[in-house]
């Protein structure tokens, strides 16, 4: 997501860069193509309008112009003007203190709302709550069935009442089946129509007047945009929302309705939807959203990946892992299990996208899943020898392990050469502290390490003086007789 948007911006940002002075004109220009850029990634158009309006007031100044880099200061008003644009979000949970939390979901049909409401109870689960799922859906096929094997799925039970009960009263003794069985929070699954116009709002609403929600969200799906944006709205309007809930962050869409919905619906973005499984649901931070759309990663969102991760493994795995580190006995059996450990803190592409200069490494087209596959094939068709010690791949080895893995046996070569360099990396890392390592990672990303295929290390150049004419004469000469 935002690859559009990103892409769009740092163009408009670059043609600032490198000049020592900027003029009004030259701000006004380049604010022009950051608005063509928010428009086409389906921003609201007064949003948008607005947007480039104060960042332009913002810019142009004595202050901004006479600085000896003013595109860095310009970059910086960008930065704060799309933090403010999607926040400030306060995304605690308000709980009652004499009596079970409710909190209700609402939206349109197909939206996410009941893969949500299973989202938001394991992530209640796991903050110490004993939440009860409500099925007050009774218009959509199989969603009483759905949200019931969600439940089981985290270990969370469901309230239901078979059809024709009606869904207002469903709500009402869900409550006192709560307070009767101890249960701290109830999360109400409600029904959707494919339109705003035929929504049923009175039944909302009554369900908004008997049970006293706690919170009201509104799911929606962050690829309809603009549609997203004016849902939102009308809701908002019928039950006064505390907060939107964004599903499906991680496909295509282009921002839009990200950076519009908070300054059209007048309702901030507490949660988004980063993937399918129960477990993908992420608070939203405006400044980590912001960094993204302007290609600098997202440097906390990794970090909450790694402990997420380091949190699963045992002291014991944690001290064997240190331990061939340190006496530099890292082998690709080794390496091969830190691919695992990757995959786990989320899909490849999203993950490299947090670390600051990697989106523009990512050639566009290229899926980075595929890349570590094609690794992984070439290190299960090794020996047990060979990948203890890979100094014995010869020419008659890496034809064998081509043949076996569907490669090159060039590209087997390459691929030992940068396990040499990133075993030297990896030996370095260990003595390193986690924010030492994360600025090592981010310094590499930037020279485009981790780009497949990539060569890891590559000789400097050249920096002395700039050389005379006659010097590059002389060296053109010497190319012709050799």
């Amino acid at each position: 997501m935002f690859e559009g948007i990103q892409r769009n911006l740092g163009e408009a940002l670059k043609r600032l860069r490198g000049r020592g002075r900027i003029t009004e004109a030259n701000i006004r220009e380049a604010m022009q193509e950051v608005r063509k850029a928010l428009l086409d990634a389906d921003v609201n158009y007064t949003v948008a309008n607005d947007f480039v309006q104060r960042v332009t007031e913002r810019a142009i100044g004595q202050q901004v112009l006479r600085t000896l880099d003013p595109s860095e200061q310009i970059f910086k008003i960008v930065y704060d003007e799309l933090v403010a644009l999607m926040g400030p979000v306060d995304t605690s949970f308000h709980f009652a203190k004499d009596r079970p939390t409710v909190i209700m979901l609402c939206g349109l049909q197909g939206q996410g709302k009941t893969t949500t409401a299973g989202k938001l109870a394991l992530m209640l689960r796991q903050r110490g709550r004993k939440p009860l799922l409500v099925a007050a859906d009774l218009q959509r096929p199989a969603a009483i069935e759905q949200l019931k094997v969600l439940g089981e799925q985290i270990d969370v039970p469901v309230y239901s009442e078979a059809p024709p009960a009606n869904a207002v009263d469903v709500c009402r003794r869900s409550l006192d089946y709560a307070k009767k069985n101890l249960f701290d929070t109830l999360l109400l699954d409600t029904a959707g129509r494919l339109h705003v116009a035929e929504m049923p709002m009175e039944e909302l609403r009554q369900i908004d007047r008997q049970c006293r929600p706690d919170q009201v969200y509104f799911v929606c799906d962050a690829m309809t945009g603009q549609d997203a944006v004016n849902s939102a709205k009308a809701f908002n309007e019928a039950l006064d929302l505390n907060g939107v809930i964004l599903t499906k962050m991680d496909g295509d869409a282009r921002g839009g309705a990200a950076l519009s919905i908070k300054s059209v619906a007048q309702v901030p973005i507490k949660f988004i939807g980063v993937g399918e499984k129960l477990d993908r649901l992420e608070e939203f931070r405006p400044e980590g959203m912001a960094q993204r759309i302007l290609g600098q990663g997202d440097i906390m969102d990794l970090v909450r990946r790694v402990a997420d991760v380091q949190a699963k493994l045992t002291e014991e795995e944690r001290l064997e892992q240190q331990r061939k580190l340190e006496k530099g006995d890292f082998t690709l059996d080794d390496f091969r299990k830190q691919f695992e450990q990757l995959k786990k803190m989320g899909p490849l592409k999203e993950l490299l996208g947090s670390m600051p200069g990697m989106s523009e490494m990512i050639p566009e087209g290229e899926e980075p899943e595929i890349a570590f596959r094609r690794i992984q094939g070439m290190i299960d068709s090794m020996t047990k020898e060979e990948r203890r010690n890979p100094d014995i791949i010869d020419i008659n080895r890496r034809r064998r392990i081509a043949a076996g893995s569907g490669t090159q046996p060039h590209e087997i070569k390459q691929f030992l050469t940068q396990f040499e360099a990133m075993r030297t990396i990896m030996r370095r890392m260990a003595t390193m502290s986690i924010w030492e390592r994360i600025k090592m990672v981010t310094n590499m990303s930037k020279m485009g390490a981790f780009q497949p295929g990539a060569k890891l290390f590559t000789k400097k150049g050249d920096t002395g003086h700039r050389k005379s004419p006659k010097e590059r004469a002389r060296e053109r000469k010497k190319r012709k007789r050799r």
